[in-house]
């Protein structure tokens, strides 16, 4: 893998991970393009490893008071969140590999999720009144989860589904953004847990491009974080919208 490649990863990763696109959706795309073989699994591991720490550190304060007191309502939430995720990944394991291999879905996930982002976005408007963080229920979080599972194919933003689940529940916008940032972290770090066991060994002419591509990963996988918070609470989710649909389009014409 050449210095560009691992940076283009890398920067694709960390941007697309949080802001409502689709990080998996890019990836194939840019792999597609460029014409890169699939990056080694250790360097997927790793590039999710600088996103995890990004986060991690952009919601250090939500962390810090989760760690303090481990047993409250919003370690319950969270749980309930991950679980959908974590029960469809374990039964259409093969599936959802297939779907990536093959990039065929790829324009009609970009469409859900313009038509997901869309559709929270003038439910929200329409309602008006939100409800905090800490008026979220164990219903608000099941729908997110949902929302989350469904987002295992490629080209449907988690980031995007999970905003746009909290958002159709009522729920305040800059809540709405911490809860699908929190909600990421459990799922960032359980990709790490499967993908290590079968990273193997490192290749030495794979070092340096491997440190560059987590590094830009880390980098604008905090400034996405940090971007969207106060994108989510300015009403501009209608920018994404039309991004994915039209990316979505173009995939549909490519691929006829």
């Amino acid at each position: 893998m050449t210095m560009f490649e691992a940076v283009a990863l890398g920067v694709v990763q960390g941007l697309t991970e949080f802001l409502p696109v689709s990080s998996s959706g890019h990836l194939v795309l840019l792999q597609k393009f460029f014409g890169m073989q699939e990056p080694p699994l250790f360097f997927d591991t790793a590039l999710h490893g600088g996103t995890l720490v990004a986060a991690v550190i952009a919601l250090r304060a939500d962390i810090w008071t989760l760690l303090k007191k481990p047993f409250q309502k919003m370690t319950l939430l969270l749980i309930i969140g991950t679980l959908p995720a974590v029960i469809v990944a374990l039964l259409f394991k093969d599936a959802v590999e297939a779907a990536f291999q093959s990039g065929a879905l790829l324009g009609p996930a970009f469409l859900v999720t313009a038509l997901a982002l869309t559709l929270s976005e003038v439910l929200s408007r329409r309602r008006g009144t939100a409800r905090p963080f800490a008026a979220m229920t164990a219903f608000d979080a099941a729908v997110i989860g949902l929302c989350q599972a469904a987002a295992l194919l490629p080209a449907v933003s988690r980031s995007g589904l999970t905003l746009s689940g909290a958002l159709a529940c009522g729920i305040e916008r800059g809540a709405a953004a911490r809860f699908s940032f929190l909600l990421s972290i459990p799922v960032i770090l359980g990709a790490l847990v499967l993908q290590l066991p079968g990273a193997g060994s490192l290749d030495p002419a794979d070092r340096l491009p491997l440190i560059a591509g987590t590094a830009a990963a880390f980098i604008t996988g905090f400034l996405a974080v940090t971007l969207m918070l106060a994108i989510v609470r300015k009403n501009r989710l209608f920018i994404f919208a039309a991004y994915t649909a039209v990316l979505g389009i173009l995939c549909i014409i490519a691929v006829r």
